[in-house]
C-alpha cells in the first residue's frame, strides 16, 4: 500500500517536476543546471543526499566527504544536498552553495533546535527532509544519487528520483531506523505509526539499486526485509591514514599539555549515544579509582554524556575527565593520547549500527577494549585482528581485570597496537574502502565516460569555498 501510494505521488509528479527542472536550467547555475553540461556526455552525474557534510564533525559527514571527495577525483561530477544547520550547535553556517575539493555542496535552511533532546532532532530532522526534497526534484536530473541514513527514511528522495527521473538508486546503510528505535525499547512494533514507518524504511531498501551495508550482521537484517542478495554489498566505513597515525608516548605534546605524561590513559572518544552502554565503564572507574596512574577520558558529545558526567560526579570520580572534540587534523594527536581505547554498544544494537570508532583506534595503534556483543562486526575485527580484547556486556569485572593487565603490561599494549595498524591499513583505511566504493558504481552504471570534468558552477555573489577540513570527528 505504501509503494503504491507512492508511486501514484510520483507518477502525478513527474510532469511537473520535468517542466520545473527546465525553468531551473535556464536561471540557477548553482543546482548543476548549465544547458552545456548533460549527463552522460562526459561524465556520471552523482547526487549525496544526507544532512550532514564538510564541515560538520558528525561521523556520516566526514565518510560521506572522503567518499564524494574520492568519486570527483575519479571524473565523477558529485554534488551534495546537506542542511544548512551543523551537528554540532554553536558553529558558523556555511554558505548555501560552494564548491569544495571538486564537489558542488548544495546546503537547505534547517531549523537549528540541535540534539539536546529526541524532539529537537526531529524537528531538525523533518525540517532537512522537506527542503531537502523540494530541492532535489528541482535539480538536474543525476545517474545516481545516493541517499544515507541522516535522518530516517531520508532515502525515500533517492527512491522517488529512481522513480520520476530514472536515476539509479544506492542506499548506503549507515544504521537502520526504525530498527533502532525499536530494539531500544523508543517505538512499540505495534503501533500504527511504527509499522507504517517500518514498512516505508523497508520499501525503500527494497527498491535501491544497490544497498551497501558495513558489515554481515547489518547484511543479515537487511536481507530479512526482502532485499535481493544480488543487490547487497559490504563496505566497512574507514579512517585516513596520513590523518590518523601512532605517537610515542614520550614526548607526546598533548599528553603534556592534559598533564598525563604519566597515566595510563583509557579513552573513549565520539559519540555518547543511546546505542551504547556505559555502567561497565563508570563501574571500572570506580573500582580503579584508587590507582592515580589510570584515567578515564571521554572525549566527544551525544544524548548520554550528562548522565555519564552524573554518574561520575555522584560516585566522586575524580580519575574521570571529560573533553569536547577535538578539530580532525588534530585527531592523529587526540587518539594516540589513549593507552587503550574503549568502545561499547549494546547487544540489542547487533547489525543495526556499527561503531566507527573502532577504525580511528587501530589507525592510531593503540590497543580496544570493546564491552558489548560477542558477535558483530566490531567484536569480529578486534579479535581477528588482535588488537585488543572483547568483554560481554555486564562483566565489568573483565573490563576491570583487562585494564589492570594493560596498565601494567606496556609491551602487550604495544604488540596490539601494532596488530591493530596493520589490520586497519589491509582492510579499514580510506583508499582502500572507496576503491571498494568505486567498483559498486562501476558495477551498476559503468566507468565515467572519457571528457573534461565540466569547471565547477561559480558561487553566487557574496559565497565562496574555504579549504582544509575543520571539523573534528
Amino acid at each position: 500500500m505504501v509503494t503504491s501510494s507512492i508511486r501514484s505521488i510520483a507518477s502525478r509528479a513527474r510532469m511537473p517536476l520535468r517542466s520545473a527542472v527546465r525553468s531551473v536550467r535556464r536561471v540557477d547555475p548553482a543546482h548543476g543546471t548549465d544547458p552545456g553540461i548533460e549527463s552522460g556526455e562526459s561524465v556520471q552525474r552523482i547526487l549525496f543526499v544526507n544532512q550532514y557534510y564538510w564541515p560538520d564533525h558528525a561521523s556520516t559527514a566526514q565518510h560521506l566527504t572522503d567518499l564524494a571527495e574520492s568519486m570527483a577525483a575519479e571524473g565523477h561530477e558529485c554534488h551534495v544536498l546537506c542542511g544548512l544547520g551543523q551537528y554540532k550547535t554553536g558553529v558558523a553556517q556555511r554558505p548555501t552553495y560552494e564548491v569544495h575539493n571538486g564537489v558542488h555542496i548544495h546546503r537547505v535552511r534547517v531549523s537549528g533546535f540541535g540534539r539536546r533532546t529526541t524532539l529537537h532532532r526531529m524537528c531538525d530532522y523533518l525540517s532537512y527532509y522537506v527542503q531537502a526534497l523540494r530541492a532535489a526534484v528541482l535539480m538536474k536530473r543525476f545517474d545516481v544519487v545516493i541517499t544515507l541514513t541522516t535522518p530516517p527514511l531520508i532515502g525515500l528522495i533517492g527512491t522517488i528520483l529512481r522513480w520520476c527521473r530514472g536515476s539509479r538508486q544506492i542506499f548506503w546503510s549507515m544504521d537502520l531506523h526504525p530498527d533502532a528505535s525499536q530494539a531500544l525499547g523508543l517505538m512499540k512494533r505495534t503501533h500504527p505509526l511504527v509499522r507504517l514507518l517500518s514498512g516505508l524504511s523497508d520499501m525503500i531498501y527494497r527498491q535501491a539499486d544497490r544497498v551497501v551495508v558495513l558489515g554481515p550482521y547489518m547484511a543479515d537484517r537487511i536481507l530479512a526485509k526482502g532485499v535481493r542478495p544480488e543487490r547487497v554489498r559490504e563496505v566497512p566505513v574507514w579512517s585516513r591514514k596520513e590523518e590518523i597515525f601512532p605517537r610515542e608516548r614520550q614526548g607526546h605534546p598533548l599528553r603534556e599539555q592534559l598533564g598525563l605524561t604519566d597515566k595510563f590513559v583509557v579513552m573513549y572518544s565520539g559519540n555518547l549515544g543511546l546505542a551504547h552502554q556505559f555502567d561497565e565503564v563508570i563501574a571500572a572507574a570506580e573500582a580503579l579509582k584508587n590507582r592515580d596512574e589510570i584515567v578515564f577520558l571521554f572525549v566527544g558529545d551525544g544524548p548520554r554524556l550528562k548522565e555519564v558526567k552524573a554518574a561520575a560526579e555522584a560516585r566522586s570520580l575524580a580519575n574521570v575527565r571529560f573533553m569536547d572534540y577535538f578539530p580532525r587534523e588534530s585527531l592523529h594527536l587526540s587518539l594516540s593520547v589513549a593507552d587503550v581505547h574503549l568502545i561499547t554498544m549494546r547487544d540489542c544494537m547487533t547489525g543495526i549500527v556499527v561503531p566507527g570508532k573502532l577504525y580511528g583506534a587501530m589507525a592510531s595503534g593503540r590497543p580496544t577494549l570493546f564491552v558489548g556483543p560477542s558477535h558483530c562486526e566490531s567484536a569480529d575485527a578486534i579479535r581477528d585482528s588482535e588488537c585488543g580484547s572483547t568483554i560481554p556486556s555486564g562483566r565489568a569485572d573483565l573490563l576491570i581485570a583487562a585494564i589492570e593487565r594493560l596498565a601494567n603490561e606496556h609491551e602487550t599494549v604495544a604488540e596490539l597496537g601494532r596488530n591493530g595498524r596493520r589490520a586497519f591499513l589491509r582492510n579499514f583505511e580510506r583508499r582502500f574502502c572507496c576503491e571498494l566504493w568505486v567498483d559498486v558504481l562501476r558495477d551498476l552504471v559503468g566507468s565515467p565516460r572519457t571528457g573534461t570534468v565540466p569547471a565547477p558552477a561559480p558561487a553566487r555573489i557574496g559565497e565562496r569555498a574555504l579549504p582544509g577540513f575543520e571539523a573534528a570527528a
